[in-house]
């Protein structure tokens, strides 16, 4: 089989349990099974565990993957933008603040010299 070649599932699924059980790397298997890359045989292992084998029949081109679980939850997300924005602001004040001193500092030593 060539690169950019459709794979069918009992192929992706052949393959990742030779490589389970026989330990093979992932170049091994490529030189094996005459497969593009090692990235196409990792995602096929991705899928194998957390779908299971009936995952790698699945066809997945041009499909927005919904298997995955979101990096961090929705409410946990809006506390950080506030958080930061609330930072933010605190250092614009803290910014402020010292020109204000130092416009002061300035202005005081004039007066005395």
């Amino acid at each position: 089989m060539k690169k950019g070649q459709i794979y069918p599932g009992d192929f992706k699924k052949k393959v990742v349990e030779d490589v389970r059980k026989n330990r093979l790397s992932y170049s091994e298997a490529i030189r094996k099974y005459e497969i593009g890359g090692a990235y196409t045989i990792q995602k096929w292992e991705r899928i194998y565990l957390e779908e299971g084998p009936e995952g790698l029949y699945k066809d997945r081109r041009g499909t927005k993957s919904t298997g995955r679980k979101p990096l961090m939850d929705k409410k946990v997300e809006q506390d950080l933008i506030e958080e930061n924005q609330r930072l933010r602001a605190e250092i614009d004040y803290i910014k402020k603040l010292n020109a204000l001193v130092s416009k002061r500092v300035k202005s005081e030593r004039k007066h005395k010299s």
